[in-house]
């Protein structure tokens, strides 16, 4: 546990140092949000952007040590592994600073989330099988196409990473509305992890160090996160966030329920205001006040009040996943499901009847 401690400590530090300074340096490129660009921003000031990139490299420089210095990457994970993550982050780290400061077309956006998830199947993370709620397991390697020195395409295995980084990038870059809001939730998913790959029966000592070196990565951006902002994740943080967790859902063995539970708030969110879009013939990336964090704040909440709260029901469900069983886990997400129709069907009334 001592290693543990030190790992999260060092990263936290490396972080909110670092942070300090990307602030400063980003303001002076001019990577930054204005204040009252667009209506649905609440910021007062114009704050910088680009935290993705203390994330990426307090992380990375932590995993670096703990791979090469103190080897400790020597059960699940591999060097490939590690590879695939490192590169998938870059590109998405290099792809939102580019959107940050220029503003890209979304058909030029996508492209970088994209590309990150190919390098995670190419990486080889991808879980063969999957627990199934109502026992026993789901074996996902039953369709394999072999591409010689390429390597293996395991069709459904493969199919599912990339839906499901792609989900949660998109949940994390759609949450990103609020100060600390993302990094907060985000944090509190790698925490849960992290216990949960210290319970005897789940027990995986990387999936562990990988896990604890996040939480440290972004408790530390989020020092200089929390409202007030003197930072924003922006398009890079945003989007790896998501990517990180949602690889760490993947490569500690398909702990997708887990990794659901505390984000299924958001998620669930995102899917009602994407199907609002939709439904009112709206571009789905074209960003508005429906999401339920902006509701929160509508309601008469403050900024803080409103994130704590999304902490609270993130905290309460993830730490429902340390102690229930697969099938108790989806009839949590059921549960979690019909209260999110509730409340899409509580705004729509609200909206109608302004």
């Amino acid at each position: 546990m001592l290693t543990y401690l030190f790992y999260f400590g060092f990263t936290f530090i490396v972080s909110v140092v670092f942070t300090f300074f990307l602030a400063m340096f980003m303001r002076k490129l001019g990577i930054v949000d204005k204040a009252g660009v667009e209506k649905r921003k609440i910021h007062k000031k114009t704050i910088s952007l680009g935290g993705g990139l203390a994330i990426f490299f307090s992380f990375f420089l932590s995993v670096l040590i703990a791979w090469i210095f103190a080897d400790n990457f020597t059960y699940e994970i591999v060097g490939r592994n590690l590879l695939g993550l490192f590169f998938g982050s870059l590109v998405l780290v290099m792809g939102g600073i580019l959107d940050d400061k220029y503003n890209l077309r979304a058909r030029l956006q996508i492209v970088f989330p994209i590309l990150a998830a190919l390098l995670i199947i190419f990486a080889g993370i991808g879980p063969h099988i999957i627990s199934n709620p109502f026992g026993g397991i789901i074996r996902l390697d039953f369709w394999q196409v072999n591409f010689g020195s390429l390597g293996t395409f395991v069709v459904v295995a493969d199919l599912l990473v990339f839906f499901w980084l792609m989900g949660m990038m998109f949940t994390t870059k759609f949450l990103d509305g609020l100060d600390g809001l993302v990094s907060g939730i985000v944090s509190i998913g790698a925490l849960i992890i992290f216990f949960f790959s210290l319970q005897s029966q789940w027990f995986q000592a990387d999936v562990a160090m990988l896990s604890i070196i996040l939480a440290g990565a972004t408790l530390g951006f989020l020092v200089w996160n929390w409202f007030p902002a003197k930072i924003f994740l922006g398009e890079s943080g945003s989007l790896l966030t998501g990517f990180l967790l949602g690889s760490l859902a993947i490569i500690s063995g398909g702990k997708l329920a887990v990794t659901l539970l505390v984000m299924a708030v958001p998620v669930l969110d995102v899917a009602r205001v994407i199907l609002k879009r939709i439904q009112n013939k709206k571009p789905i990336y074209q960003g508005d006040n429906e999401h339920l964090h902006f509701r929160l704040l509508q309601s008469g909440l403050s900024q803080k009040q409103a994130v704590l709260l999304l902490y609270a029901l993130s905290l309460a469900f993830g730490l429902t996943a340390l102690f229930l069983q697969s099938s108790q886990k989806f009839w949590a997400l059921v549960l979690l499901f019909v209260i999110m129709v509730l409340l899409g069907v509580m705004f729509n009334k609200h909206s109608h009847n302004k």
